[in-house]
């Protein structure tokens, strides 16, 4: 077969959750890999989820996409970063076993319906009359499709570096995509050079781990997943993390071979992750630092591979053996795979609208590292977007724009076709606005309406969820029956217990809650012990203890969201609108806003010149629209 609606070029996290979305919503999809045993791998560390990561997967999840439900067939280790901090910044992390992720990917990707997986290297992506209408491949053969999401990774044109050998290729093992870039070059696309890296690989048994702090993991685990969680989960069997350090030894070997780094060297022209730098970098820009964190991550519960995590690096070989056995229980280290850094094309996301398909080019999407991010969980998320919206846009249906409002996946759309990526993006909590309302506990509440409307979260999943958010109500109104007794006499009496004192109003029975087992010890004391489940507890409790805070953004949102409705139509001229400098104009013709709420986040953009652009909008609506006729017996 050689038509497709959709075809994903990539097989990587966000080519998986752009082919799933296509197919799962009706459209005869194709994933296009250069090697269809490695779909699904995780060429990086051997984790999901993290710091704002976490949040994404969840959504993700809660609209009908996959990573949560593979994460949670290959989980080894379970951890909750933040448990003790307010929900806004709590994020779920799991070690994965590396292999078995990317094998439980194969399985499900290829029992999806409408979805094949090909293996072919695309040369050219062919566009007729401003429509993207197929792929040329390298072997000379053609597939013809009405979309196509391109999620190429770290491939377009891959230089990988270790010292002053380079080599071709995208990742170890892999080659590198030659002809892509020019191909979009040709079609108006800016491109840029980025860097990423990886750390060495040590043997297990080569590490004295007496010597570094375990770090085990939750002893309850929870799931990603918010649909699929049998009881009894099937966990897999749980394994400690841990923890070592740099230290001044380790400082010095390293800045005594900087002259042998292609980064320092200029080899390696691409700009690398700030929040992510290589152990040279570290070294080099914070000399006030004695030492730095080093997590050791086993890859699998049957490989002899632990990542070192905080030490990526693409030195020469040599130079890595003798840093990594300056540190603390690392003096033995047998090396499996040294560190390397890779080079890379990628381009500049302004040219995409918030769905990340071109400005210019309808039909042809980009998703992942070649937007200018880094990390699983931000491809994945941008391929879910990319997917499900080419999948709408082949079926003649309006697209779904995640705003800012509505998760960290329209935060993360909304900073990259804006912003752009000078340097690999990557997400935190900080970037979310109202990260209190976009909490990785309530993102099914947030998106499971979205994902079942368009038809890619399935009827079993959204009857869960349903499930779910009436239990919460009920438990919600249950609890506005009783109250915190405010007597400090009552407290007082009771405060070597410690528990907090709650009244029926009704009845004016008191119950007594213990802080340390939580609300849900409210079941098991006021309400014949009904068991509730720990996600619809977790809901009311943040509901009722946070609800001034929420109700609080939520009124904020609103002028928000007015100004997103406001439209900027595409043939504007930004350069007749008066009273802009050439500076800003200069930007809004690279950028070319969809929004006024758009145009107001762009960097350097005033209140001043906002209230211009709507002004002048105003007035060109105003010359469109015809004189009202008056009535005959006025003339």
């Amino acid at each position: 077969m050689n038509h497709f609606d959709v075809v994903v070029i990539g097989g990587g996290h966000a080519g998986c959750e752009a082919g799933h979305a296509a197919a799962r919503m009706g459209c005869s999809t194709a994933i296009l890999t250069l090697n269809r045993d490695r779909i699904g791998f995780m060429p990086c560390n051997p984790a999901i989820g993290g710091l704002a990561k976490g949040q994404l997967v969840k959504e993700i999840d809660a609209l009908g996409g996959v990573m949560g439900r593979i994460t949670d067939l290959t989980a080894i280790q379970y951890r909750r970063l933040n448990s003790s901090k307010g929900p806004a910044v709590r994020s779920s992390r799991a070690q994965c076993d590396k292999s078995l992720y990317a094998l439980r990917m194969q399985e499900f990707l290829s029992q999806v319906k409408h979805l094949s997986l090909l293996e072919g290297e695309a040369a050219e992506i062919l566009v007729a009359g401003g429509k993207a209408v197929g792929i040329q491949l390298k072997d000379g053969s053609r597939i013809s499709c009405r979309a196509i999401v391109l999620t190429s990774g770290t491939f377009l044109q891959g230089l990988m570096f270790m010292g002053f050998e380079r080599t071709v290729g995208g990742r170890l093992g892999d080659h590198s995509s030659i002809g892509l870039s020019d191909s979009l070059r040709q079609l108006g696309f800016r491109l840029r050079r980025l860097k990423t890296g990886t750390p060495p690989r040590l043997h297990k048994d080569s590490i004295d781990y007496s010597r570094t702090e375990p770090q085990p993991g939750d002893l309850k685990p929870l799931p990603f997943s918010f649909y699929h969680r049998p009881d009894p989960f099937p966990f897999l069997p749980q394994v400690n993390c841990f923890i070592t350090y740099t230290n001044e030894e380790t400082h010095s070997v390293i800045e005594a071979n900087f002259h042998r780094s292609p980064m320092f060297s200029g080899m390696i022209e691409g700009v690398g992750p700030r929040y992510c730098p290589s152990v040279e970098d570290k070294v080099k820009r914070f000399r006030d630092k004695d030492r730095h964190q080093i997590f050791l991550e086993p890859e699998g519960l049957t490989t002899d591979e632990v990542y070192a995590n905080g030490i990526s690096t693409s030195l020469p070989a040599e130079v890595q053996e003798r840093f990594v056995r300056t540190i603390a229980g690392l003096e033995r280290a047998e090396f499996i795979r040294y560190g390397y850094a890779v080079e890379y094309d990628s381009i500049d996301a302004r040219q995409l609208k918030a769905t990340f398909e071109s400005k210019d080019i309808s039909g042809l999407f980009f998703a992942g590292q070649v937007n200018g991010t880094s990390g699983y969980e931000e491809a994945g998320a941008q391929g879910l977007i990319a997917g499900m919206n080419a999948a709408l846009k082949v079926s003649g249906q309006e697209p779904v724009v995640f705003s800012r409002a509505d998760g960290y996946l329209g935060v993360m759309a909304d900073d990259l076709v804006l912003k752009g990526a000078d340097e690999p993006y990557r997400m935190f909590t900080s970037r979310a606005e109202h990260r209190l309302l976009l909490r990785e506990d309530n993102a099914d509440l947030r998106l499971a309406e979205i994902g079942r409307r368009v038809g890619l979260l399935g009827e079993v999943e959204y009857r869960k969820f349903e499930e779910k958010k009436t239990a919460i109500g009920e438990w919600k109104a249950k609890l506005s029956e009783f109250y915190l007794m405010p007597t400090p006499e009552t407290n007082l009496a009771i405060a070597g217990l410690g528990v907090a004192p709650l009244k029926d109003r009704v009845s004016g029975e008191i119950f007594l809650r213990r802080p340390e087992v939580g609300w849900g010890d409210l079941c098991a004391l006021g309400f014949s012990g009904q068991v509730v489940a720990d996600d619809v507890w977790e809901q009311v409790e943040v509901q009722v203890k946070y609800d001034g805070y929420i109700r609080r953004d939520l009124e904020l949102l609103e002028g928000v969201r007015k100004s997103e409705a406001i439209l900027i139509p595409r043939e504007l001229n930004f350069d007749e609108v008066p009273g802009l400098s050439n500076e800003i104009k200069n930007r809004l013709k690279l950028t070319r806003p969809e929004t006024l709420g758009q145009a107001s986040r762009m960097t350097g953009m005033t209140p001043a010149a906002v209230a211009n652009i709507m002004i002048f909008m105003k007035m060109k609506a105003a010359e469109r629209r015809p004189l009202r006729q008056l009535p005959e017996q006025s003339r």
